[in-house]
């Protein structure tokens, strides 16, 4: 744990501006049910995103690219997501890359006919916790189809909620590289809780909250605060 602390108090001083920024961000989009996020200077990528275009988003970036996600997002919009065709979706999705095209763009235009559904269990149940595994546990009826409990921290940290990790493979490679955890073939949901937990530890350590900190391990990892 002493060499992760050591990395990123290097690193907290010289992005910290750029991450505070980032999460208010997210507060105001879980606060307001909008938010402009600006990506200068990491990406030259700036737009205005909602709550179910953000959770497009963390549809779109599940075994993908942030980046590949920021500028799809940024190219189809707020309105795009819920007005788009299968067709027109797919069509813009393949061409920025995406090795899935076809399989987001279905999931996307699904997800439209729950989201009333989704948008209530978001604003009664407020506990991340329990949020999480309403949207990512397979027993329950609000599931989102392609979420476990990445994608499902994932889209909370981006609302607002700043006490999950998110353990995409910068963080888990970070964790194993630094000895905070060791390398596993499978993150099931009780290993991916123990992960949260030292992770906890560490932002005890440094001073951030679980949403800062994975900000801070992706600068360690790509140099650049996204999402």
């Amino acid at each position: 744990m002493k060499r992760a602390v050591e990395i990123l108090k290097g690193i907290i001083p010289r992005v910290k501006e750029h991450v505070n920024r980032r999460v208010e961000e997210f507060s105001r989009l879980g606060r307001e049910g909008k938010t402009h996020f600006d990506f200068r200077p990491f990406l030259d990528v700036d737009y205005e995103a909602d709550l179910f275009s953000e959770l497009c988003f963390c549809i779109l970036t599940a075994n993908s690219s942030a980046s590949m996600g920021i500028r799809i997002q940024a190219e189809v919009g707020s309105e795009g997501f819920m007005k788009m065709s299968r067709e027109e979706l797919t069509e813009v999705i393949a061409r920025h890359g995406h090795r899935f095209p076809d399989q987001r763009a279905e999931r996307i235009v699904s997800l439209r006919e729950r989201w009333e559904e989704i948008r209530k269990v978001l604003e009664e149940e407020k506990d991340p916790h329990t949020l999480r595994r309403l949207l990512a546990d397979p027993s329950s009826p609000h599931k989102i189809k392609g979420f476990g409990y990445k994608e499902a921290s994932h889209f909370l940290r981006n609302t607002g909620h700043r006490t999950l990790a998110i353990l995409d493979r910068h963080v888990y490679r970070f964790m194993v590289e630094t000895g905070l955890y060791p390398e596993v073939k499978t993150m099931t949901p009780k290993r991916y809780l123990d992960a949260e937990r030292i992770l906890g530890e560490v932002c005890r350590l440094v001073g951030v909250s679980q949403a800062e900190l994975d900000l801070y391990i992706w600068f360690a990892r790509t140099g650049k605060v996204l999402k």
